[in-house]
């Protein structure tokens, strides 16, 4: 349960991809953001210097006293101290991918999945939305070359593009209006256990779309997927004419490739 008023927020494990994002959301916000990490890196560095209070020692000690909400990473051990010590005390304590799910239900949502290519489509996603008049906030699964982050926020804009995790199955967390897969190939099997438990979690995944939703498959997963969806499918490819969408006249010009694009609407 997240509380009603925040006005300060410790992140437990805030030097992760993922959680740097929504610590840099809540910052620019003007909620007060502090947090913990094993070590120093590139990720912890930016923060600091963004006005992020980040400390290094697993201590209990160096968690404010008046902390509204603990946001942590499953990626946290077990027997870490600050986090039994915060279970001890019965701070409110959530995952972050449950915040970025609450955040996907104050605005319509873009969520992109998949085993693999989903970093990319994100920024993908978000620099088409930034330089059109829609604009977007984005939380993606790596640093952007075109934003220097991992985190753009506009808040004139109605859209969030989040990058979809399955890890943990986070990305059932969310609640997306349109939602990308671009692959479901085995992974992340010390979670799932074996291949057929993963395509579940992706159908549970595709089965959170509304009704007036749109769900956009790579070529081939509707076979995989099957009934798992109600909504509005379209399905994409690079050059498969049966997809609904795919590249035409493909070039090189100048270290720069070009095409047109079949798709439903054209």
């Amino acid at each position: 349960m997240i509380p009603d008023k925040l006005n300060s927020i410790y992140f437990l494990g805030i030097g992760g991809i993922g959680m740097s994002s929504l610590a840099r959301y809540f910052h620019q916000k003007g909620i007060k953001v502090l947090g913990y990490d094993r070590s120093p890196s590139r990720l912890t560095e930016e923060l600091m210097a963004e006005g992020i209070d980040i400390h290094f020692d697993d201590n209990p000690s160096l968690i404010p006293s008046d902390v509204d909400l603990i946001i942590y990473t499953p990626a946290i051990p077990s027997d870490n101290l600050e986090y039994l010590y915060i279970v001890e005390k019965g701070i409110p304590m959530m995952k972050r991918s449950q915040i970025l799910g609450w955040l996907t239900r104050e605005k319509p949502t873009i969520a992109i999945a998949g085993t693999h290519g989903k970093t990319t489509i994100s920024t993908m996603t978000a620099k088409i939305l930034s330089d059109s008049h829609l604009g977007c906030t984005a939380f993606l699964g790596g640093i952007s070359k075109n934003f220097q982050s991992n985190f753009i926020i506009n808040e004139a804009s109605k859209w969030v593009v989040a990058e979809a995790d399955e890890f943990d199955k986070s990305f059932l967390e969310l609640k997306p209006q349109i939602a990308v897969i671009s692959a479901i190939d085995p992974d992340h099997l010390d979670i799932y256990h074996d291949y057929e438990n993963l395509v579940k979690a992706f159908k549970d995944f595709a089965g959170l779309l509304p009704a007036e939703g749109l769900l956009i498959l790579k070529k081939g997963l509707e076979n995989i997927l099957t009934t798992a969806y109600t909504c509005n499918k379209i399905t994409y490819s690079l050059n498969d004419p049966s997809a609904d969408s795919f590249a035409r006249d493909i070039s090189l010009n100048q270290m720069k490739y070009s095409n047109s694009i079949q798709s439903p609407a054209a």
